[in-house]
């Protein structure tokens, strides 16, 4: 086990960002808002292109894959939903 050596191992160096432009950051409230409005406009996508395949404008496969496209952004959404509300219950419960 002594013979073991790592050679030429150099810490890494971090980089400093002083130069952050901290006014174009965005709040959580703006970033949730914009993935809402994703998924909303997703969901019309899907929507659309049922009635488009109902009325034959429309492939089976466009509207599978905007079926998919929603069904995937909707699960995504609620997963990111559910692990926000455990990550508050979590401080709730905290003790300070």
């Amino acid at each position: 086990m002594n013979d073991l050596k790592i050679d030429g191992g150099q810490q890494a160096t971090l980089k400093k960002f002083a130069n952050v432009d901290k006014k174009n950051t965005e709040g959580f409230d703006k970033v949730i808002k914009g993935a809402i409005n994703n998924v909303n406009k997703l969901e019309e996508d899907s929507n659309k292109s049922v009635m488009d395949l109902l009325s034959g404008k429309a492939d089976i496969h466009e509207t599978m894959i905007s079926l998919q496209k929603a069904d995937i952004s909707m699960r995504l959404f609620l997963a990111i939903r559910n692990k926000a509300v455990d990550a508050y219950r979590e401080i709730m419960h905290m003790n300070f």
